[in-house]
């Protein structure tokens, strides 16, 4: 399936999160805004990108959509949240305003030369992966830029 067959789709993903104004904070100075139409005191709208959203959710709304008991986000790997910038640069700058709003470094720079990121545990615990890619990666693909500069 491309990615042409569904063009009009959009991406929700729902977080829960103890304070939601904290959390609020915490990510409006990673560089997030929020979309005040779908923001009150048990949610708020975090935008992504132009088709995709984190809704952060209090515990209590979160366990009204979930149905189900929620997982402990600090002792277990429940997901893992990656999110593109435009540089390396940026990917440190990230990482760096996260870990000054309270956040834990959950692993150090990975490079792969097309490609680096870094990890982070948000104030809740959730796994965070900041990462920037080679625009020629991204349009061609990783095997085919690496073949590319080993040839060269």
């Amino acid at each position: 399936m491309t990615s042409t067959q569904n063009p009009g789709r959009m991406f929700f993903l729902n977080l829960p999160v103890a304070d939601l104004e904290r959390s609020k904070a915490f990510f409006a100075g990673l560089g997030f805004g929020f979309d005040p139409n779908f923001t009150d005191e048990t949610a708020a709208c975090m935008l992504v990108g132009e088709q995709a959203s984190v809704m952060l959710l209090t515990h209590e709304k979160f366990a009204h959509f979930s149905r189900l008991p929620m997982g402990n986000a600090r002792t277990h790997a429940l997901a893992l949240y990656c999110f593109s910038v435009g540089s390396r640069e940026e990917v440190d700058s990230v990482t760096k305003a996260a870990l000054a709003a309270g956040a834990t470094e959950a692993d150090g720079l990975e490079d792969y030369g097309f490609m680096c990121s870094r990890s982070f545990f948000d104030l809740d615990g959730h796994g965070w992966q900041v990462m920037w890619m080679d625009p020629a990666a991204a349009q061609a693909g990783p095997e085919e830029l690496m073949e590319q500069t080993a040839g060269a």
